[in-house]
């Protein structure tokens, strides 16, 4: 916890108010909007993703520096889909090229914003896109991780494309995109398999592990299945659980609608939060990993969205009993801040 508070909040901190200065030096404005709006409404998943940077051991301020770039890239990626004009699949898949240049260090650059009126951002998203590839290139172990990174950007960007199109369009393409891979994830509905890929924790998991000497080809793999599907999608089931009032008030697409019933949700929730504990005991620092499960529990639920939608409350109270102490422990630090802020 101590690390937490005086290495990675610091860092991250300090990261994140350059890429805002660069933010707001933007030429077009609405790109400049959405770049700095992403920075200061989500400032918390880098907070949250940097945590994982203290498993590269000495090189932790290598891998927070990619986790800031990598997940500020993701925010206002998600905020150019998410708050724009453009329902075009070619327009998204375009600006998500920079999620897989950001993972291959040397790849030439595109022209992210080719399919959009909005073109100027004085170099930012590449910017982002060339400090991902300069930690990487530095990365001893990248050749045994860099599959594995870019399948789960593979799912994280298909994801992104299929839904932000036209409202009618969105679910049977996301259907369609689950089924071709029913086989390999047979035990996950279209819904909780959309919710698996819109996380970024199995992507900071893997760099930073690999900037450690004994690590293997046989470690990403155990990552890659611990953490897709499992914790990420906790991850992300978590988010949406917690945002379907406005969700249903903004005509937004929520993953937690499509469950039959809300004790259906609860139980898959529960299945989910054993599914992620067990498979990441056979991690190494299996402890910092379980961790982080119980933390998703203590940080999503103490949320102050809970508070104001009594299904989800009493969802919640399941769900911090199915997650034990560590969760409850989470839940009641965040209940007590937010009190005292």
């Amino acid at each position: 916890m101590s690390e937490t508070h005086f290495k990675v909040i610091p860092s991250v901190r300090g990261y994140l108010n350059d890429w805002k200065l660069q933010a707001s030096q933007i030429p077009n404005p609405e790109l400049r909007r959405q770049a700095i709006a992403s920075i200061e409404a989500k400032q918390f998943h880098c907070e949250g993703g940097a945590i994982y940077g203290l498993l590269a051991k000495r090189d932790w301020r290598k891998a927070i520096r990619f986790i800031v770039a990598y997940q500020t890239i993701s925010d206002y990626l998600d905020n150019l889909c998410d708050r724009s004009s453009s329902l075009d699949p070619e327009d998204f898949r375009a600006l998500h090229e920079s999620i897989f240049q950001a993972l291959t260090p040397g790849a030439e650059l595109s022209n992210y914003y080719r399919f959009r009126e909005d073109q100027d951002d004085g170099g930012y998203l590449e910017s982002l896109v060339r400090t991902c590839q300069r930690v990487l290139a530095n990365v001893p172990n990248y050749s045994k991780i860099a599959p594995t990174l870019h399948e789960l950007a593979n799912y994280y960007c298909d994801l992104q494309v299929h839904k932000h199109v036209k409202v009618e369009e969105r679910i049977p393409r996301l259907k369609a995109w689950s089924a071709l891979y029913q086989d390999k994830f047979s035990d996950l509905s279209w819904y909780e398999f959309s919710a698996c890929a819109g996380s970024t924790l199995g992507i900071f998991c893997l760099v930073a592990y690999s900037f450690t000497q004994e690590f293997s080809e046989t470690l990403a793999a155990q990552i890659k299945n611990s953490y897709f599907p499992w914790v990420q999608g906790l991850h992300i089931l978590l988010d949406y659980l917690i945002d379907q009032e406005e969700d249903r008030i903004n005509g937004d697409l929520n993953f937690c609608f499509y469950y039959p019933s809300v004790d259906e949700m609860t139980e898959r929730f529960q299945h989910f939060i054993r599914s992620a504990t067990k498979s990441v005991s056979q991690l190494p620092d299996a402890r910092f990993h379980q961790l982080i499960n119980q933390a998703l529990l203590g940080v999503y639920l103490s949320d102050k969205k809970v508070k104001r939608q009594q299904n989800v409350q009493d969802v919640a109270k399941r769900l911090i009993r199915s997650g034990g102490n560590p969760a409850a422990f989470f839940l009641q630090n965040r209940l007590v801040a937010s009190h005292l802020v």
